[in-house]
């Protein structure tokens, strides 16, 4: 990846519609070598897909939470595949640290989220868990 490319994806970052012509005007590079470039970065999978990006208004009424959780050295893969089917588990990230997985939900209600967050505390292999109820979204650089 050169500078064109990582201008191009800084481009579609900010604005994933943003047509051929524009990039190429704002690149001040030719049409045809903005679609070589982006067939390239697609092929070489760089860029995976073009997606939206949902803002407050969108989420309003859903409550967010991430949850922490300690789980027993070889009980984690069962953990993923019971997480996996738990509709309010968006995302599963591992960690270093104290923690060994960072859990992103999202419920439309209070009760709905503290039915979650048991059914996760009950798992087999799940030594602890913290929950963090997110309040309002400060800075979202998320693409």
């Amino acid at each position: 990846m050169d500078e064109l490319d990582r201008n191009i994806l800084g481009l579609l970052g900010a604005d994933a519609r943003m047509s051929i012509a524009t990039l190429a005007r704002r690149l001040k590079v030719a049409r045809s070598t903005i679609q070589a470039r982006l067939e390239r970065l697609e092929t070489s999978g760089v860029i995976v897909g073009y997606t939206i990006k949902l803002g407050e208004a969108a989420r309003e009424g859903r409550l967010r939470a991430s949850v922490l959780l300690t789980v027993e050295p070889r009980a984690q893969a069962n953990i993923l595949t019971r997480l996996k089917a738990i509709p309010e588990v968006e995302r599963v990230f591992t960690t270093s640290g104290r923690f060994d997985l960072l859990l992103q939900i999202a419920a439309p209600t209070t009760t709905i989220l503290d039915t979650v967050l048991d059914q996760i505390g009950a798992m087999t292999g799940v030594r602890s868990s913290e929950s963090l109820i997110h309040l309002s979204t400060r800075i979202d650089r998320a693409v």
